[in-house]
């Protein structure tokens, strides 16, 4: 386990956290664009076992503290695998957005239809909740892409990667 990746992993947990509060209400869920690009840049810079359990640890503590509804782990633990995967074998910032886009709007989205109607007693269907689930995900996606953008051009990056490593 590398504690530099483990301290960021930490950071930016504790933003998404933070920033739990801007949340945008669409349909039958919160939607959540802050973890969205928390998932974004696990993806890019820390890899998939980092990226999903930041996003687990993320949902958890939303929950706890009430932030968060159950919807929270399939969503965003999904969207962080996939994103993170097409990263690490395409090296493709595109890849991981779109990863991130399809892993939570269409796959997450999906995967939360059993936990709404047998854990939560919520009635839905297959699809209720992808629409909302894409407009989270494309939000924080953007932002996400707007960050990492300005960090390559500014060079940035290379400080962070080789902090990381």
């Amino acid at each position: 386990m590398n504690l530099k990746k483990l301290t960021i992993s930490a950071m930016l947990v504790a933003v998404a956290v933070i920033l739990s509060s801007f949340s945008i209400p669409i349909g039958p869920s919160r939607c959540f664009p802050i973890q969205h690009m928390v998932n974004v840049l696990a993806a890019v810079f820390l890899g998939p076992v980092y990226g999903v359990s930041m996003a687990f640890c993320t949902a958890l503590i939303r929950n706890l503290l009430g932030t968060g509804s159950l919807l929270a782990f399939p969503g965003s633990m999904v969207g962080a695998f996939v994103s993170a995967m097409i990263f690490k074998y395409t090296r493709s910032k595109i890849g991981a957005y779109l990863g991130e886009v399809i892993g939570t709007g269409i796959l997450g989205g999906m995967l939360c239809y059993p936990i709404a109607s047998m854990m939560m007693g919520q009635k839905a269907a297959l699809f209720t909740f992808v629409g909302p689930f894409l407009a989270s995900t494309l939000c924080g996606t953007v932002i996400a892409a707007v960050i990492i953008t300005a960090l390559y051009k500014s060079k940035a990056v290379r400080l962070i990667e080789e902090y990381i490593d």
